[in-house]
């Protein structure tokens, strides 16, 4: 087994080490040290990163059948054979980032437990964030989460001593473990004094002043239980000026004190839903009579009146709802598109008709390149190529007209309305 020397000192970041093996790990070259500060990914904590005599370590294993340690490497490197001396430096930052939301998480899932009874089922920590899952839901989400933000700082601002190391298996016993260990032939026991017992084997502070601050973040009901984000130490700081930020601007957008951004969002939100209710209103009305003129100006072929028209960046919302419309009256056909980023199709057909206009969409939308489809009455679909768009109204007009006819022309070309 590999000696793991942050098991010791979980600050260390600069260690020199022989290599007793090098091998290859998913096409990327690796190696097998006598003795480690890099931490592997295990218990939901990642890997360490930093360098092997100035190689960069891009993942970090550990080998389950027997214990083994694998740097895995960017690049291979001549001084990194069997038997040589290397220099290993660890990424500090990110170490002390990993200790500070480890431990923030073991007294966090302490407090939890202590407040409500809640176990702690799942722990991960990303780059960004860290959460925690627990089985069972607080009574009061709102009240129980703040009292556990209080308690788990109150910790944090007792400087509490954190000890971690493998007791014996008579000290194990004696131990009042958060949770049980499981059958292991050593145990790795985190204690926070007077606080926390846990079995793990992750890099930690050596004492809970050094977290610096922990805050729930956002929390949502997960499998029955409780999924808990949060953010420690340097992650709560960022957070906490990213706010700030965020609210600083606002504030000073809508000209009111940081005090006073919340009951101002407010407002404007409920102007911004009155005259959005206003602006639909208007719409529904202005649809209204677009379709009652296209009906009037319709091409009449026998029992169909036909409705054609290219739009030139208009809201395809809008063209898909003035076709709801046209589908309400009998007789009408309307074969509407919208020239922009992408050629859009909407067919639409009125009670009376047996057209299927899923079927005209379709053999339309191969001429733009695309495809879609639809109900016998609407259909909508779309392609990349807006320069065809006239042909393909003139195939789907020729298929509504004339079914049976190859070669489509288009006797009327569509308007192009801007």
């Amino acid at each position: 087994m590999t000696r793991r020397l942050y098991y010791d000192d979980p600050f260390l970041t600069q260690f020199e080490a022989h290599v007793v093996e090098t091998t290859t790990v998913a096409d990327h070259p690796a190696v097998i040290l006598d003795q480690t500060a890099f931490y592997p990914t295990a218990g939901g904590q990642p890997h360490d990163t930093g360098t092997l005599a100035d190689q960069p370590v891009i993942e970090v294993i550990e080998r389950e059948e027997d214990g083994v340690i694998l740097h895995v490497l960017a690049a291979a490197d001549a001084k990194l054979t069997p038997g040589s001396l290397v220099q290993g430096q660890v990424d500090g930052v990110r170490r002390f980032d990993h200790m500070q939301q480890h431990t923030g998480q073991h007294i966090l899932s302490q407090a939890c437990l202590k407040l409500w009874g809640a176990q702690t089922v799942g722990f991960h920590l990303s780059d960004t964030y860290s959460s925690i899952d627990l089985d069972k839901l607080p009574p009061a989400e709102d009240e129980a989460l703040a009292r556990v933000e209080e308690i788990a700082n109150g910790v944090v601002f007792a400087d509490l001593p954190v000890r971690a190391w493998f007791p014996s298996g008579e000290e194990l016993a004696a131990l009042r473990l958060r949770k049980p260990a499981g059958a292991h032939e050593r145990v790795r026991v985190v204690h926070v004094e007077g606080f926390d017992v846990s079995a793990c084997g992750g890099t930690h502070v050596t004492s809970t002043g050094q977290i610096g601050l922990i805050v729930v973040r956002r929390w949502e009901h997960y499998k029955g239980g409780l999924r808990i984000e949060f953010l420690c130490g340097g992650r709560a700081l960022r957070d906490y000026r990213l706010l700030a930020a965020t609210m600083r601007g606002l504030a000073a957008e809508l000209s009111v004190a940081d005090t006073d951004l919340a009951d101002a969002v407010r407002r404007r939100l409920a102007e911004a839903r009155e005259y959005h209710h206003l602006a639909e209103v208007r719409l529904e009305a202005l649809l209204d009579y677009e379709a009652r003129d296209l009906i009037a100006a319709a091409e009449r072929h026998g029992e169909v009146r036909l409705i054609m028209r290219v739009y030139e960046d208009r809201l395809l919302e809008e063209v898909r709802r003035l076709a709801l419309r046209l589908a309400d009256v009998p007789g009408v056909v309307a074969l509407l598109a919208v020239r922009g980023e992408k050629a859009q199709l909407v067919f639409a057909r009125g009670p009376g008709l047996s057209h299927d206009m899923g079927a005209v969409l379709r053999a339309a939308c191969g001429v733009i390149g695309g495809k879609g489809g639809g109900r016998p009455h609407l259909a909508q679909g779309g392609g990349p190529a807006g320069s065809r768009l006239e042909e393909a109204l003139a195939l789907a007009r020729q298929q509504v007209l004339a079914p049976g006819e190859e070669n489509p022309r288009c006797q009327t070309p569509p308007p192009v309305v801007s």
